[in-house]
Parts: structure tokens; C-alpha cells; sequence
């Protein structure tokens, strides 16, 4: 049980945090996969080093490492809410808010492997899912998210490929029939290396994103590149999220190779800091 002391601490370091991520009404965070290199723990002491107030929970960082399909499956139909309130709780001390959960539904998922998705979402509190996800799940998908009332942002890829997202026509193919809770997590990065606009998609479909990734690549496939050495419009999506006043969080996404990752997403971050400036 936390202490008065402790727990008067963390209710001071939410606003605190979340104020200094919030740059000029713009969300700006992490999604958790920046900090891969390192455990749960240590993520979130490097976000609380470099300011970020607002996360997107890569799944990797809460589920068992090197366990095979079937296992994970097993893992994830039986493990205790209680795993997952618990990675709530880390959170709320840090003061960090944990915006959206990546749990990336495939084909290979069955019914109930997809509703505990839902149900870690809900044990944690988050406002959205996000899904590496294949388009043919989306119905799937759309039934679970209507009984949690729950959205799920499809995350997109540079890889032209049939079942998978990366161009606006997958993220309609997609949508076409479902609710309002198939929504998209639009990686700019990645949606600029497949040659399309990601400042003209997001003014035309902000209703439907529920967060963005932050990324710079070159076009044709190009390589991930530290900000403002590749072709993405990183700014102009961050000037628009700020002059219409989407409210989208912007997860910083660290995948290039760097020195050292908390330097290197600390620098991702005052760059996009100075782009809402």
C-alpha cells in the first residue's frame, strides 16, 4: 500500500508532467517501443527523465518474453487482470498518462484472444487500442470493440501487401461496413516511405485517428532517419494538430539507429517541441 506521502506525491507529478508534454494544446509522448532495449521499469524512468507525459504501451513491455505462439495464447486467456492494473499503477505514480494500448490482433487470434485485448485495455484505463493488424480481422476486431466500447487504431506499414495496412485505400477497405470503433493509428513515418501525404490524410480523416506515430523516413521505402533528415512532414502534421486543435496525441516512435536511446529520443522530442513553438 503506498504511503500518504507517496500517493500525494504521484497525484502532484500527473499534472506536472502532462502540462510539460502538452505543447501548445499538442499531446506530445512516447510509444513505448522507443525504449525497447530496456524493461517496463526502466521505459518509464526514461520518459520521466526526458519530460513525456503521455504514452502509447507497446505490448512487448508487459507480455512474457520468448514464449511461442502457443503459450503466448495461453498466456493471454489465463493471465490475471491484475498484471495488468498493476502496469496501471506504475503509470499513475510516474505521472505519466497511458493513452492507448498496442495489442496487435492477426489472423491467427482466436475470438477469445482478441476480447482480452479488450479486457487489458479496459484493466488499464486507456482511451484506445492499437493494432499491427491484417484488414480481414477488422470485423472480428469491430465485434469485440462495440461490447467494450473501445477503439482500435490500425496501425499502418510501409509494405505494399494486400492484407496489410499502409495506403488509405486499406484503412477504407477496412472501415467499410464497421462501427466507429475501427479507427487509425496513422504512422507518418511509414505512410510517407509508401509516397502519400500524411499532412492531407490526417486533415481530411482526423475524426477516425486516435493517435499518431512520429517517425522520419525517405520516400520509396527509404530508411528511418533522426527528425528533420528525412521527407516526412513532421512539423507540418505537429502545426496542424496545433492550429485545428485535433485532439490526437503525437508518439514520438524511436527506430533509427542511434548512439544511445534516451538521448536520442530525448532529441526526437525537442525537436518536436520546437516545431510547436
Amino acid at each position: 500500500m503506498l504511503s500518504r506521502r507517496t500517493f500525494t506525491q504521484s497525484l502532484l507529478a500527473a499534472p506536472v508532467l502532462t502540462a510539460a508534454s502538452k505543447i501548445n494544446g499538442v499531446m506530445l509522448g512516447a510509444q513505448s517501443y522507443s525504449f525497447r532495449d530496456r524493461p517496463l521499469e526502466d521505459a518509464i524512468k526514461a520518459m520521466q527523465e526526458i519530460g513525456m507525459g503521455y504514452c502509447e504501451l507497446w505490448q512487448g513491455h508487459v507480455e512474457p518474453k520468448g514464449m511461442k505462439r502457443p503459450e503466448l495464447k495461453m498466456w493471454r486467456k489465463t493471465v490475471s487482470l491484475d498484471h495488468f492494473k498493476k502496469v496501471r499503477d506504475q503509470f499513475q505514480k510516474a505521472g505519466i498518462v497511458l493513452y492507448a494500448y498496442n495489442y496487435s490482433f492477426r489472423e491467427d487470434f482466436d475470438d477469445d484472444e482478441i476480447a482480452r485485448g479488450f479486457a487489458f485495455g479496459k484493466a488499464m484505463g486507456v482511451k484506445a487500442l492499437t493494432a499491427s493488424s491484417n484488414i480481414t480481422t477488422a470485423k472480428r476486431i469491430d465485434g469485440q470493440a462495440k461490447v467494450a466500447r473501445l477503439k482500435v487504431g490500425m496501425h499502418n506499414h510501409s509494405r505494399i501487401h494486400e492484407n496489410e495496412f499502409a495506403t488509405p485505400e486499406n484503412f477504407a477497405e477496412a472501415k467499410k461496413g464497421q462501427s466507429k470503433y475501427i479507427a487509425i493509428n496513422l504512422d507518418i513515418g511509414h505512410f510517407t516511405a509508401a509516397n502519400f501525404d500524411p499532412v492531407s490524410y490526417l486533415e481530411q480523416h482526423h475524426a477516425d485517428i486516435v493517435t499518431l506515430h512520429i517517425k522520419d523516413r525517405k520516400k520509396d521505402q527509404g530508411a528511418n532517419l533522426p527528425f528533420g533528415e528525412g521527407d516526412t512532414k513532421i512539423k507540418e502534421v505537429l502545426q496542424l494538430l496545433k492550429t485545428k486543435k485535433y485532439p490526437i496525441p503525437a508518439m514520438i516512435e524511436y527506430e533509427y539507429k542511434g548512439p544511445e536511446t534516451v538521448s536520442e529520443v530525448k532529441k526526437c522530442f525537442e525537436y518536436c517541441k520546437n516545431a510547436l513553438a
